[in-house]
C-alpha cells in the first residue's frame, strides 16, 4: 500500500541500507525535539526494524521519502497506535531538519491520507479513521494535520507523556 507520488516525493520502503540516513534524521535533536531524546544508531535500526515488520504484518508503515531527485527528506507513513487504549491508525512524519517549512511533510501526510482513504473505501484497511499523535507543543506539526483536513479530538492521556493532542478525521 505504497502512497503515490506527489509531484515533488516519492514513497519507498525502508531498509537496513537506509541505517544512515535514518539515524541522522532520528538523532537530530532539532527533529526529535518534541520526543523523550533523539534516538541512538541502535534505536534508528530498531525503528527500521519495526517498519519492515509492519510491511509484513499490515501492509504499511512509515516509508522513505524522498524527491523525485532522489534527495532522503526523511519518513513518512501509516502506522497504528494506542489512543487512550484504543488503536487507531496515525499518519506520522519527520522532514529532515534543513528541509522543514518546504511543504514536504504536508504533501507526503496528504499522500499518506489519500492512500489509507482508497484502502478503506476498498474495504481493505481495518480502520474508518486516521489519527495524528502530536507534542502539545508542537505547533508545526499540528498544522500539518490541519492542513490535511484534521481536526482536535479529544486528548490521548494513556501515552508516554502526560497528555498527547490528537488531531482526526474520518476517512470514509
Amino acid at each position: 500500500m505504497l502512497p503515490a507520488p506527489t509531484p515533488r516525493l516519492r514513497f519507498r520502503p525502508m531498509s537496513g541500507a537506509d541505517l544512515e540516513a535514518m539515524a541522522g534524521l532520528l538523532g537530530d535533536p532539532s527533529v526529535m525535539e518534541f520526543y523523550p531524546a533523539p534516538k541512538t544508531r541502535d534505536e534508528a535500526a530498531a525503528w527500521i526494524a519495526w517498519n519492515e515488520r509492519n510491511y509484513a504484518d499490515y501492509g504499511f508503515g512509515l516509508w522513505i521519502l524522498e524527491t523525485v531527485d532522489s534527495l532522503f527528506v526523511g519518513d513518512c507513513g501509516l502506522t497504528w497506535q494506542e489512543v487512550n487504549g484504543v488503536p487507531m491508525l496515525e499518519v506520522g512524519y519527520h522532514v529532515r531538519s534543513e528541509l522543514q517549512g518546504r511543504g514536504y511533510a504536508t504533501e507526503a501526510a496528504a499522500a499518506c491520507r489519500d492512500a489509507a482513504r482508497a484502502e478503506a473505501l476498498a474495504g481493505k484497511l481495518a480502520s474508518d479513521v486516521l489519527v495524528a499523535i502530536i507534542h502539545p507543543l508542537n505547533v508545526a506539526s499540528r498544522r500539518v494535520a490541519e492542513k490535511i483536513g484534521m481536526v482536535q479530538w479529544p486528548d490521548d492521556t494513556g501515552g508516554a507523556l502526560p497528555v498527547r493532542t490528537v488531531m482526526g478525521m474520518t476517512l470514509v
